[in-house]
């Protein structure tokens, strides 16, 4: 029984929703363990909704050490279809203010050794991710900050680093040789999950600083990072309350994410390990019954 259908993944500096009526918490079990924490439901502007604090409350876990397998698949379980990512950056673009939000529509993956795919252990899985943010949920998710008054800017590819660290000088140079728009930790593997549990995802990005390319401005630093975040938290929360409506308008899903596994299985069904079939049945059952 669906739970939830708008997933929330709170980032740095935003660890719970004020507005959820009917709040409860659920601790959810999954074949990769402990999800970053307790996950709340509740109804927000009439919609079933799963709030998860990406860090943990308190911000206990570090970009690089985030169960990102564990937190898209709890989210899945709850019956979630859609999923906004709300996360801080850095800007690689001298248009771009602090406290500005960009929805960004391309990645460029710089992680290193993060689980990017549930699949494996016998069973071999390739999905489509040449559009790694569902567009349509972006749109949604654009009109809704737009709402809030807030600057807002539409597409442009984040650069996702492994952290924890900040960039080198020269790394935050070449990143904007290459043409990147912004640059942040933890949108990589997520949307590569998301996509692979057919659930549709978005990215809220806010920007709090230069990275460390520009020669007029500070390095970046924590206390930087959280002070444009908690200004911009009042504005998250509020763009979601507005995006909230929207999403109960839709009646079905118009994008590909719904269905990105269909022809993206390559193992043969009878050589799928039993194990692999029970560990994600809640993923492959419908293509496999």
């Amino acid at each position: 029984m669906r739970q939830a259908i708008l997933g929330i993944i709170g980032g740095s500096g935003i660890y719970d929703m004020e507005a959820l009526q009917d709040a409860r918490e659920v601790r959810v079990e999954t074949p990769f363990g402990d999800p970053s924490d307790a996950i709340v439901l509740g109804t927000l502007a009439g919609i079933r909704v799963a709030f998860l604090p990406r860090h943990g409350r308190g911000h206990r876990i570090m970009p690089n050490e985030l169960n990102a397998r564990a937190n898209i698949y709890a989210l899945k379980s709850l019956g979630v279809e859609y999923i906004v990512s709300v996360s801080e950056c850095g800007r690689m673009r001298e248009e771009f203010a602090r406290r500005d939000i960009v929805i960004p529509d391309q990645i460029f993956d710089r992680t290193k050794g993060r689980p990017s795919t549930f699949f494996g252990g016998g069973l071999v899985v390739h999905i489509g991710f040449d559009e790694p943010f569902c567009p349509v949920l972006s749109e949604l998710v654009y009109q809704a900050v737009k709402e809030t008054g807030a600057t807002v800017h539409k597409g442009g590819t984040f650069v996702v680093i492994e952290g924890p660290q900040f960039s080198t000088k020269a790394e935050s140079r070449i990143y904007r040789q290459w043409g990147v728009d912004i640059i942040g930790m933890t949108a990589v593997p997520e949307a590569k999950l998301a996509r692979e549990a057919e659930i549709c995802y978005a990215a809220m990005a806010h920007v709090t600083d230069y990275d460390v390319w520009h020669e007029a401005e500070g390095p970046v630093s924590v206390a930087m990072v959280i002070e444009n975040l908690q200004a911009n938290a009042a504005i998250a929360k509020q763009a979601l309350t507005y995006l909230a409506p929207m999403i109960a308008e839709k009646k079905e899903r118009s994008c590909t994410c719904a269905s990105a596994l269909a022809s993206a299985i390559v193992t043969e069904r009878d050589q799928i390990p039993e194990t692999v079939r029970t560990d994600l049945a809640l993923l492959l059952d419908k293509y496999l019954l």
